[in-house]
């Protein structure tokens, strides 16, 4: 069963918008969800100043995240971006 290509960059700027949307693409849904999750949780604690050190942080997790995987996904199938 052959896997279509996923764009890195195309995952990375989807998960730029909205944290989580780039795992979606990727396939990992449930993955995608608790990124979800996990920045509206991030983006709630800015109201007490934590969010201000883990929200930027988990957001370039996401980002690295959803570029590498999508880049995973291309070198397990034979496909290239």
């Amino acid at each position: 069963m052959s896997q279509p290509n996923k764009s890195p960059g195309f995952a990375a700027v989807l998960s730029f918008f909205i944290p989580g949307l780039g795992q979606i693409y990727n396939g990992q849904i449930m993955k995608g969800i608790i990124f979800i999750i996990l920045a509206s949780i991030f983006g709630f604690l800015t109201v007490v100043l934590i969010g201000y050190i883990l929200y930027p942080l988990f957001w370039i997790y996401n980002l690295y995240d959803a570029y590498n995987t999508a880049r995973e996904i291309n070198e397990r199938y034979g496909g290239y971006y």
